[in-house]
């Protein structure tokens, strides 16, 4: 399915509030040992669904330069080098691909809910395969377990959580977003 033409002014603006999204999901946080427990991921699985692939991607990719560029869009008010290239960079170069490839899939298999389900799994997966071994790397950790305990299982129920959210409201919401401004 392609993504219906908006203005591009309309596009700029929704990229930037889904970074800016982002960033204040970032800080609605956990922490829980190198990795806090952020919504982030609610806001990316919403912009790949709702901006299409080039749009939703863009704006993480927004999201991500803001924090390395020191502006404190990271979870806990962090940004600059140091938080992207902490424990969890890994996670925030995750979240790149998570939008890469929902998005492309949401554009080419649609936007119901028995489509957006598994996609926003599998582009939850997708953001722990760069972000368990930045963080075993720079959390100096050993073994599997290890890796996964700090880094991923924790986690599991609150992922179930935004993408059953994300895959009800996707849905819903796309097409008050997908409609071309009449003109």
């Amino acid at each position: 399915m392609n993504q219906p033409k908006r203005p591009l002014v309309l596009s700029l603006a929704l990229t930037a509030l889904f970074a800016a999204l982002s960033a204040a999901l970032s800080q609605l946080s956990i922490p829980l040992g190198a990795v806090p427990i952020v919504l982030t991921q609610v806001s990316i699985f919403l912009a790949a669904g709702l901006l299409g692939w080039k749009w939703g991607t863009l704006s993480q990719l927004l999201f991500v330069a803001m924090g390395a560029l020191g502006l404190p869009v990271f979870a806990g008010f962090k940004g600059g080098p140091g938080a992207l290239f902490g424990p969890t960079g890994g996670f925030l170069i995750g979240y790149l691909l998570a939008a890469l490839a929902a998005g492309l899939l949401m554009d080419k298999f649609g936007r119901s809910f028995k489509t957006v389900l598994p996609i926003c799994v599998l582009a939850a997966l997708l953001i722990y395969v760069p972000g368990l071994p930045w963080l075993a790397h720079a959390a100096h950790l050993v073994g599997l377990k290890k890796i996964l305990a700090a880094g991923m299982l924790p986690y599991l129920p609150g992922d179930a959580l935004k993408i059953a959210l994300c895959a009800l409201l996707i849905p819903r919401l796309y097409p008050l977003i997908k409609r071309p401004s009449r003109r």
